[in-house]
């Protein structure tokens, strides 16, 4: 079984999921790109569609509200460094419904079939879409946005199978994945509160062609190895870079993406290795550190610091 990395908006940067393809990901997805940030020439939007060395293969997704921003955007994502163009109608987070985006789209199977068609039109990756059950149980509209997504055009289709008024608790609703799969002509991942061997069976026996895995990786890149039996603890893998300390081959993939930044962006700013260490990092080790001895004094002492240095010694400190 294929499984994938899902696109976590502040979390799946390159360095991120160069862990994970260590860790077993087949597939990996940027963090939600902005059409409309493309459209507008913004530089921090350009950003999130880098890559580095060792990733592994990378889709890039999209979000958006607006068939010529979308389009533009097709048209500014690099076929060369990805393997498909993905349209996000599933985010619930306000700050992207707002805007008619994200899961507010699953609202809308026909505006769906727009969208998704200038994005076909637009570019030479395969375009897939990441979705929803709909708006809430009273509102199905999943077999709907199936229907767009063919007509479109679409080679795959994502699906998070709960509904957007679940955000990202409750049950995940394996019986109507499953009629999606059954209904479908085009390939399905499964995507939902997969984070065990047992959790990814279930999810595996509605005939999936992929599962998707999202938060469960966040403090456990290794969690696909797991999951194919690779490795029985789905710890982080301990690679080279970081001497076998998970979080220090974190941080020795973070700096290398933030060189890279700075030579690809030579008129942006770019933060210090300090200041981009910390920002970045924070994301990152409260999760790594959870659960083990100390851990709430960790977090009281992560909280201020602000250097490489400082970072470097709370690593070495919990990892001794």
């Amino acid at each position: 079984m294929k499984l994938v990395l899902a696109p976590l908006a502040g979390f799946t940067d390159a360095p991120f999921r160069r862990l994970c393809f260590e860790g077993g990901a087949d597939l990996s997805y940027t963090e939600m790109v902005s059409a409309a940030g493309l459209a507008h020439g913004s530089s921090p939007t350009r950003h999130l569609m880098e890559t580095m060395q060792g990733e592994g293969p990378v889709a890039c997704q999209l979000f958006g509200a607006k068939e010529t921003d979308l389009a533009f955007a097709s048209r500014e994502v690099p076929s060369g460094r990805f393997v498909e163009l993905n349209l996000n109608a599933g985010c619930p987070m306000t700050k992207v419904t707002r805007e008619g985006a994200g899961a507010k789209l699953a609202e809308d199977p026909e505006k769906v079939y727009r969208l998704l068609k200038a994005m076909v039109e637009n570019t030479p990756l395969p375009v897939t879409l990441k979705t929803r059950l709909g708006p809430h149980p009273r509102s199905t509209t999943v077999f709907e946005l199936l229907d767009a997504a063919e007509k479109a055009g679409a080679k795959g289709f994502i699906l998070h199978a709960r509904y957007t008024s679940q955000m990202h608790g409750g049950p995940v609703h394996l019986d109507t994945l499953a009629e999606v799969v059954r209904r479908a002509r085009i390939p399905v991942t499964g995507n939902g509160s997969v984070v065990d061997a047992k959790s990814a069976a279930a999810m595996a026996a509605t005939g999936v062609d992929a599962i998707m895995v999202g938060r469960a990786a966040l403090a456990k890149p290794g969690i696909f190895a797991a999951l194919k039996g690779e490795d029985g603890e789905g710890a982080p893998l301990r690679t080279a870079a970081g001497g076998g300390n998970p979080v220090e081959t974190h941080l020795s993939y973070l700096l290398d993406f933030r060189r890279q930044l700075a030579e690809r962006f030579p008129n942006d700013h770019i933060p210090s290795e300090d200041g981009f260490a910390s920002v970045k990092m924070h994301v990152h080790l409260f999760r790594y550190f959870a659960g083990r001895p100390g851990a709430a004094a960790l977090r009281a002492r992560l909280n201020k610091v602000r250097t490489l240095a400082e970072i470097r010694e709370c690593v070495r400190s919990a990892f001794c």
